[in-house]
């Protein structure tokens, strides 16, 4: 028993490699996974009874259970006979795109995650960018949401903070799960993101087996009761104003939904606007079709130098936040009072008459954006500059201007930044001094004038209130 047994050191390093994975797989992960549930439980119970909208069953069910459920779909199953028939191929070649359709779609919610990670860095990158501000919550209006409905945000998109910003102030009362373009699709930028509870989304795909795909999981959500935030635009807007409305994802919501037989779905209207946009020089150079396009190299470069540039004038205490992010919550708008109102039944109307109907409640949604968006200080002295037929103005030729646009704005219904009287002058004032840090405006004495080649930045600007002039 004593005796001595030699082994090759290639079986050696075999042997302790699968002890090491049998005390992973016993031991360690079970541990962790048990620690981990443990937490995860724990904030489940603490937010549980804080939210307006709280957390639905669907979005704690285990990720493959989902998956499983949308490749087996009914719908999706006709779909697949249909794609494999259309394309000579076998259906188990089309139900394994399928497979990969939905688990690219399905997201991994992680409430621990959400609330004790992913608020508090939205929360810090908010408020360290913008002054942030929050208007036009009707506590009455909200009041009267039944807490089993589903909750829809519709909103403008004008950055991609929107996501930042508005996960951050709705967290209080809800989860949000979004639509996120393929922009997101690297690592580990995606798994955060699924994480996060968003999904992804192929917004030009024109492939019928993925349309479909996608068409289900946003019903099962739907049905489900999980809170969702929708851009209506489709995309970021390029030149500062309100876009037309895409009509897929609300359609996808609405096509099979029974006023008597499913719950609610809520529409809120959520306008978004900052004075200063990260992207604004991006978003207008894609507007200009001669222009040649930036190397991906630029674009990490370009984006790194901006981030090494605002980290050291932090260092330097010289940091100045990009002004006001302001988002404005509207009057809610229950789909199923909507379909009593007119006399509709989604469900029952045919394709061509549906989308008409849907393109109408999509106007009615952009009107309700439209009406909430904010008018921030730089938007505001931007359009005193474009309108202006003099050369030049000095500073009380602006600020008379533009209190006198904020009195008229204020009579048309507009929702204007809120500041005192005693301090609107220093606000518009700070507006001017952020426009001529950034060079749109340019000095000559005390004479302000438009920068002749940003003329078109501030008109990006001026475009987010435009609908009010």
């Amino acid at each position: 028993m004593s005796g001595q047994v030699t082994i090759s050191i290639w079986i050696f390093v075999l042997l302790v490699i699968v002890a090491a994975v049998a005390i992973l797989d016993r031991i360690l992960i079970p541990s962790t996974r048990w620690f981990l549930r443990r937490r995860i439980n724990r904030v489940l119970d603490e937010i549980g009874t804080r939210l307006d909208i709280e957390i639905r069953p669907f979005q704690l069910t285990k990720r493959q259970v989902l998956i499983d459920r949308l490749v087996y779909d009914p719908q999706v199953i006709d779909a697949i006979k249909t794609y494999a028939a259309e394309h000579a191929m076998p259906q188990e070649v089309a139900q394994g795109k399928v497979m990969t359709y939905a688990r690219e779609i399905v997201p991994s919610f992680n409430a621990y995650l959400y609330f004790r990670i992913g608020y508090w860095i939205a929360k810090k990158v908010a408020r360290l960018l913008y002054r942030v501000r929050v208007g036009l919550l009707d506590g009455r209006a909200y009041a009267h949401i039944d807490p089993d409905s589903t909750v829809v945000f519709v909103m403008n998109h004008r950055s991609n903070m929107d996501y930042i910003l508005v996960a951050f102030l709705a967290a209080e009362r809800t989860t949000l799960s979004y639509a996120v373009g393929e922009w997101a699709k690297i690592w580990p930028l995606q798994m955060l993101i699924r994480a996060m509870g968003a999904f992804f989304v192929r917004r030009r795909s024109g492939n019928p087996l993925y349309r479909k795909v996608l068409e289900r999981y946003i019903h099962m959500a739907t049905r489900e009761g999980v809170c969702q935030a929708v851009f209506p635009e489709g995309g970021l807007s390029r030149d500062g104003r309100l876009q037309a409305p895409k009509l897929g994802l609300v359609d996808y919501m609405l096509r099979d939904f029974d006023r008597t037989a499913d719950r609610d779905i809520v529409f809120i209207p959520v306008g978004i606007n900052y004075d200063r946009t990260l992207e604004d020089r991006s978003l207008l150079r894609t507007l200009d079709r001669e222009v040649d396009r930036r190397s991906w190299w630029f674009v990490v470069w370009t984006t790194t130098r901006f981030i090494s540039h605002s980290l050291m004038l932090m260092i330097l205490s010289r940091w100045r936040r990009y002004g006001y992010a302001c988002v404005n919550f509207g009057r809610p708008l229950s789909m199923q009072a909507y379909c009593a109102e007119t006399g509709l039944d989604f469900n029952r109307l045919e394709r061509s008459r549906r989308f008409e109907e849907v393109e109408i409640l999509s106007g009615r949604l952009m009107t309700g954006i439209a009406a909430v968006l904010p008018v921030l200080p730089v938007p505001l002295v931007a359009t005193v500059f474009l309108e202006s037929t003099e050369a030049g103005m000095d500073i009380l030729a602006i600020e008379r201007r533009s209190i006198r646009m904020i009195d008229e704005l204020k009579a048309a219904g507009a929702p204007v930044f809120e500041v005192p009287r005693s301090t609107r002058a220093r606000t518009i004032a700070d507006a001017v001094a952020f426009l001529q840090l950034r060079r749109l405006i340019a000095a000559d004495g005390r004479i302000f004038k438009v920068a002749s080649s940003e003329e078109a930045t501030l008109e990006y600007y001026a475009n987010s209130i435009r609908h009010w002039r």
